[in-house]
């Protein structure tokens, strides 16, 4: 029963990432740059489940995050290892007491995420000097509005999809 739940929450939120990422409210961005919605779904699901639906969860968010974006840069590997970190962290590290270190940990993961294809994006684009200012400030904006609402968001996904992230789960799925 708790793997049908949790396959069917895994597609749901396989759903609701695209959904959110076009759709997001207006009132949900600083300096115009909304939260990373792939952050905030893969957070709580790979603290609970581990390393293994982490990465697979990673994998299937940034294929669909490559196929809606045009640019060169891929949302893949970042992904699969952020995954694999908080599954790992999820698993053998210390049990979650406070909502505040999911802001941490999004704040953190935002952060590599936007810095993997903020890299990939002066790879490609290597003669373009003022990127790089802009590119910080995008990768600033969006860890700080991401870091911010996780303790909320990431509570609530927990909570609405049935995996508690306040317990911590002895058994693998």
């Amino acid at each position: 029963m708790v793997s049908k739940n949790l396959n069917f929450n895994i597609f749901l939120s396989l759903i609701l990432v695209p959904w959110l990422t076009f759709l997001a409210p207006s009132w949900l961005n600083l300096n115009g740059i909304l939260p990373v919605w792939a952050i905030l779904f893969l957070l709580p699901f790979s603290l609970k489940t581990g390393e293994s639906i982490g990465c697979l969860l990673g994998l299937f968010l940034g294929l669909l995050l490559d196929g809606l974006s045009l640019d060169m840069a891929t949302h893949i590997p970042i992904l699969i290892l952020l995954g694999f970190w908080w599954g790992k962290l999820g698993r053998r590290g210390p049990e979650i007491k406070q909502s505040f270190v999911l802001g941490l940990l999004a704040f953190v993961g935002s952060i590599f995420f936007g810095l993997s294809l903020w890299l990939q994006m002066i790879f490609f684009h290597s003669n373009e000097f003022l990127f790089i200012f802009w590119g910080l400030k995008n990768l600033l904006s969006q860890s700080f509005i991401t870091g911010l609402l996780a303790p909320i968001l990431c509570t609530w996904i927990s909570f609405v999809f049935g995996t508690n992230l306040f317990v911590k789960s002895k058994r693998f799925i």
